[in-house]
């Protein structure tokens, strides 16, 4: 079991940048694979960008390709999502998440379902 805690959140106006954090804590904390979701008010909370650890793939949604950078710091067992171009649609609750048993197969397909520890999340506003 591992530990998350969202940070960097805040608000910013179109087109502006945003780094969030993630730093995890726990039990072999660096085999995990993690990915960021992000919900919007009344709306289902879907993936955002996620990282398979053994190959270090990258996987991002189609909406914030180009836009969003996923990548971490082993050293200091921390998650990054690195957001560009932040669009008034980005706002959301951003969460990070985690989980050992993530397949290759299904890792860009950013199940809920496959992960089974999250963070509280941290609020991200674009205004237009």
């Amino acid at each position: 079991q591992v530990r998350l805690v969202e940070s960097g959140g805040g608000s910013v106006q179109a087109g502006g940048s945003l780094t969030l954090s993630c730093e995890i804590s726990g039990y072999n904390v660096n085999k995990y694979s993690m990915a960021w979701f992000r919900q919007a008010p009344g709306k289902e909370r879907e993936g955002v960008a996620a990282l398979y650890i053994p190959g270090s793939r990258q996987y991002y949604a189609g909406s914030v390709k180009g836009r969003f950078t996923i990548s971490q710091d082993i050293a200091t067992s921390t998650l990054y999502l690195q957001m560009n171009s932040l669009e008034p649609e980005d706002t959301a609750m951003y969460y990070c998440a985690a989980d050992l048993g993530v397949l290759p197969s299904t890792i860009g397909l950013m199940k809920l379902s496959d992960f089974g520890n999250w963070g509280q999340g941290t609020q991200v506003t674009v205004a237009a």
